[in-house]
């Protein structure tokens, strides 16, 4: 078995009872990074948020993990592509401190749009430049 036919299986993986696990950890992650992000709007001591930014950690990395199970395309597909973004502008939190708040609320809107996108742009890959169902 090579590296590819790991990272890549064909037929694709399934993983059982995924809709659940997915709708199970995405209403945990809402839920955790929505306290945190009210936290900050509220600005609430930092050592109190930690418990809910690694919930969000945790939440975010299952979400990850389920949607790259059946094969890891989903990094390269739209909808991986967007969670890199948001990523990457959380990971500028910590350097803009004071724009948290408009930071967060960017991740928030973006985290919406890309949910609700028509399946073109979700399964879209930047690799094939075409749909991957």
């Amino acid at each position: 078995m090579t590296l590819r036919n790991i990272l890549f299986p064909e037929p694709l993986r399934v993983l059982p009872y995924a809709r659940a696990w997915n709708i199970a950890f995405r209403t945990a992650h809402i839920g955790v990074t929505g306290i945190l992000f009210g936290g900050h709007v509220l600005d609430v001591a930092t050592d109190r948020l930690l418990i809910w930014l690694y919930l969000s950690i945790v939440t975010g990395v299952c979400l990850i993990l389920i949607e790259a199970y059946p094969s890891c395309r989903w990094f390269y597909q739209g909808r991986g592509v967007v969670v890199f973004f948001k990523l990457i502008l959380l990971g500028i939190v910590p350097l803009l401190w004071d724009y948290r708040v408009v930071i967060l609320s960017v991740v928030m809107v973006i985290a919406s749009v890309a949910s609700h996108m028509p399946a073109r742009f979700r399964y879209y890959s930047l690799l094939h430049r075409r749909v991957l169902k």
